[in-house]
């Protein structure tokens, strides 16, 4: 067996996410303290109540992070370990924690200017995603160059989640036609996703910009797990690499699909979402056949993946 663990990215947070975790678990509730004692307000009382802040991206990346290594510790705990380990975007600094590469401090620390900067980059209201569902990535694609040539703004791929479900981004107008007519070529559904921004387009440069300074003063260690990235799909061949590629990341198309078919390539056939919800196990779902996918975010979760690594086994 060789198992994956795969965290969360934004859009998946929920009020009171972790909270069965850290009134359980000693190893969550350091996760949550350790993170309060960083950001200098509470971050357990955001996940555990607080839907507004959960709905601003300079919050809800810490708080996502927070949530998911709490949920890697329980993990870990009941003796789980991953051989290969990759996020959904935001994510991917878990998956840098998650192999040994990040500090937990420095990254829930980063991640929240993270969000401050992207949600600097575009105001409010002038970007949007929508999810894009049961169209080929050809016409995704066309639809969106379509909308772009006529001159409304920026219109692109931004997630290439899975087949039939990829996410497109850009400036409000623009992202809208884009989704109209995806619609006219045959897609089943056009869903406005509820996010702050064009995440991973070129509007996000500048966030970029200031990201780069930020990311240069993080202590980067050998990975002693093997990392997949957004970026290109493939293994993080280096540490040196990290900080070019997370530069790089915040403004590239997400390569979801493509990451789980190559760690599949590789022998991967255990694959467990750590974090809230369960949009990653789905896209699994439709990207491979024949392997176990779980998830842990709270006691219920838990105890059915133990279970079932327990068959597995």
């Amino acid at each position: 067996m060789k198992t994956v663990f795969m965290f969360s990215g934004q859009g998946a947070q929920y009020a009171g996410m972790g909270k069965e975790l850290y009134r359980n678990y000693a190893v969550a509730k350091d996760i949550f303290d350790r993170a309060d004692a960083v950001l200098g307000y509470s971050i357990k009382d955001i996940c555990f109540q607080d839907e507004k802040k959960l709905g601003e991206t300079e919050y809800a990346q810490p708080a996502i992070l927070t949530m998911s290594i709490a949920a890697m510790k329980v993990l870990e705990e009941q003796g789980v370990r991953a051989n290969m380990t990759a996020g959904l975007s935001l994510g991917e600094y878990s998956a840098y924690v998650a192999s040994g590469a990040m500090d937990f401090e420095e990254a829930v620390a980063l991640v929240q200017k993270r969000g401050r900067f992207m949600t600097e980059a575009v105001p409010s209201g002038e970007g949007a995603m929508y999810a894009i569902i049961g169209l080929d990535q050809d016409l995704v694609e066309e639809a969106c160059d379509e909308a772009t040539a006529l001159g409304m703004g920026l219109a692109v791929p931004a997630n290439y989640n899975a087949p039939g479900q990829i996410v497109i981004a850009g400036k409000t107008e623009a992202v809208a036609k884009a989704a109209e007519l995806a619609k006219e070529k045959g897609a089943k559904l056009a869903v406005k996703l509820k996010v702050s921004g064009p995440f991973h387009t070129s509007l996000l440069q500048p966030a970029s910009d200031k990201l780069k300074p930020e990311l240069e003063k993080l202590h980067i260690s050998d990975m002693k797990v093997p990392v997949y990235t957004n970026v290109n799909a493939q293994i993080v061949a280096d540490k040196d690499d990290i900080i070019p590629i997370l530069t790089k990341q915040i403004c590239c198309p997400v390569r979801w699909a493509d990451i789980i078919r190559n760690m599949n390539e590789q022998g991967a056939d255990t694959f467990i979402e750590l974090g809230p919800g369960k949009a990653l196990t789905g896209f699994v779902k439709r990207t491979l056949k024949g392997v176990n996918i779980l998830n842990v975010e709270d006691l219920s979760s838990l105890d059915k993946t133990m279970n079932k690594l327990h068959e597995i086994v």
